[in-house]
């Protein structure tokens, strides 16, 4: 049988699926086991992915937000989810408060992951480690024999592993492959696996190899902040170790102490636990290869004090196989090369097919790109050229002065000095919008007050991926500054130094993903303005990265 007959049921395929489905079908036959698909938005990636899960049977997809869980559940019933302990209502918390009603639950905060799962409790003079009786078994899922009040988050996760297909998002896959993996062994072994947004592996695997250092946890631990060099490896290595110490001797005295003895605090005992743990793990980590780990600049708080530190591995690709461990792999993305995704992965570049769709399935003058080439806004770059892209912002607005649109720069303070330099009517219509933002709103809220908002504008430097602003949510977007990396940052310095490639694809990835935010299916339509003619060099540099589907709009010929 062809893959083809393995497209889900409720669609029809369209030319362009059928064509990437032939390509991926000959390179499976050719005996090719990793897959790197750069498709563009509107393509159908997670039928296609579907598609090939269903040929092999047995199959992990893993994407990389809620939102596209949202949109794989509804497309692909046949994959079952798995969503973090925040989607679910705690049951033992619910009891505790006394109430049954879920809804309130969840309005209330009563979610799982405020909840504790297992803890140690004194039965007959002995320590015993207790799990939650609202917790089922895997074995319990396995067989049908689950009770009715039984833990919907668990319920939802060992459903997903007993199954032949399951949906998770990059964390929870990462997080049950680095430190589940012999515990749920037999359910683990499945044939294919599928990676969507594969340009973001990189950032979720580095969150958990390394070690992240907060002032709070050095005042926790008792130790002198000056006793350490916060600029050399060997020195971080030995507050690491120091940590984890500490949070061993917390632990042994507060078992030992008369207090414990009477009324055991179970719950802070099982967080230092947990801490201690972590900061161990880190330290064999880092011994393993200290050459491969650099520690970063201290950040600072708003009164110039040290706040955090971290040691992060400037090569991924020696712990990435330990994250993949299907025998069968696809990478899917709009924005990735072939070759830098390789080399980054620690993958040999002959052993992986690369599937690259000719051209974008939108129609061209509805997503055209104007290199305005005002300034280049490099290190070297006045405050005139600054205020001279401002300038052209300002008009930009005034051309759109009824419609929604975004604009896109490199960093929070950019973001800032536009606001300022802004026409007062044009400033009026202005959102910053980040993780984090003024008095305390979040990404959502500030979305939400956009789509209200018939002239609204967001600006941002976080914005790049991950939003979509479809149809009238945006009719224009502005790329103000090339979002370079931070190469002050020292992780990134290394890495660029030791991975030259990285660094523009990184860039490239960045502006094209931008491209893409207000575009968003076939009818939709926006003008986008790139004001840096930074972008030129970078277009330069990566050309031989530039993803097929992009010709059209850059002038480049096939």
């Amino acid at each position: 049988m062809t893959l083809l007959e393995y497209f889900p049921k409720d669609f029809s395929p369209r030319n362009i699926q059928k064509q990437i489905l032939d390509e991926i079908d000959e390179n499976l036959k050719s005996g090719y086991k990793k897959l790197i698909l750069c498709a563009p938005t509107g393509v159908g990636k997670s039928l296609i992915g579907a598609t090939v899960s269903k040929f092999f049977d047995t199959s992990f997809t893993v994407t990389a937000s809620k939102h596209l869980q949202d949109q794989y559940i509804k497309d692909i019933p046949f994959l079952k989810p798995v969503k973090g302990k925040q989607n679910f209502p705690c049951l033992k918390i619910m009891e505790s408060e006394k109430t049954t009603n879920l809804r309130r639950a969840m309005r209330w905060g009563l979610t799982c992951d405020k909840g504790q799962c297992q803890e140690i409790v004194n039965k007959g003079g002995k320590e015993v480690m207790e799990f939650c009786k609202f917790k089922p078994t895997i074995k319990q899922v396995e067989d049908g024999k689950i009770e009715d009040n039984s833990c919907h988050y668990y319920l939802q996760k060992y459903e997903a592993l007993v199954a032949n297909h399951s949906l998770w998002n990059y964390h929870a896959y990462f997080q049950i492959m680095k430190f589940n993996k012999k515990l749920f062994a037999d359910y683990l072994d499945r044939k294919f696996s599928v990676f969507d947004e594969a340009h973001k592996i990189e950032d979720q695997i580095i969150q958990f190899v390394g070690y992240d250092i907060f002032k709070g946890q050095i005042e926790e631990c008792d130790l002198n902040f000056e006793k350490y060099d916060y600029g050399d490896l060997d020195s971080m290595i030995n507050l690491t170790d120091d940590i984890a110490y500490s949070y061993a001797k917390k632990i042994k005295d507060i078992k030992q102490s008369s207090a414990y003895q009477k009324n055991p605090d179970y719950e802070l005992v099982n967080k230092l636990e947990r801490r201690y743990e972590k900061a161990a793990q880190a330290k064999i980590d880092i011994l393993a290869d200290k050459n491969n780990f650099i520690v970063n600049e201290p950040t600072l708080d708003f009164n110039g004090e040290f706040r955090s530190i971290s040691l992060k591995p400037i090569d991924v690709s020696k712990f990435s196989n330990s994250f993949f461990n299907t025998e069968f792999q696809m990478f899917m993305s709009a924005t990735i090369d072939h070759r830098s995704f390789c080399q980054n992965m620690g993958f040999e570049k002959d052993d992986v097919a690369f599937i690259d769709t000719p051209k974008s399935p939108f129609p061209i003058e509805n997503r055209s790109v104007q290199l305005l080439n005002i300034k280049r806004l490099s290190y070297g770059a006045t405050e005139s050229d600054e205020l001279e892209v401002i300038n052209s912002i300002d008009k930009i607005l005034d051309q759109h002065s009824n419609q929604r649109g975004i604009i896109l720069t490199s960093s929070i303070p950019r973001c800032q000095k536009i606001l300022r330099h802004l026409s007062p009517n044009n400033a009026k219509r202005i959102r910053i919008c980040h993780s984090v933002n003024k008095e305390g709103k979040t990404q959502d809220e500030i979305l939400t007050e956009h789509a209200k908002d018939p002239s609204g504008v967001l600006l941002s430097s976080s914005l790049w991926e991950g939003v979509d602003l479809k149809d009238d949510l945006s009719r224009f977007q502005i790329v103000a500054k090339v979002p370079y990396p931070n190469y002050t940052e020292k992780r990134i310095k290394a890495k660029m130094e030791k991975f030259p490639l990285w660094y523009t694809s990184q860039t490239l990835t960045k502006i094209l993903q931008g491209f893409g935010r207000s575009i968003r299916s076939e009818n939709d339509w926006a003008n986008t303005y790139v004001l840096d003619s930074a972008i030129n060099n970078v277009f330069f540099k990566g050309q031989g990265m530039i993803p097929r589907a992009y010709y059209d709009i850059l002038g480049i010929e096939n």
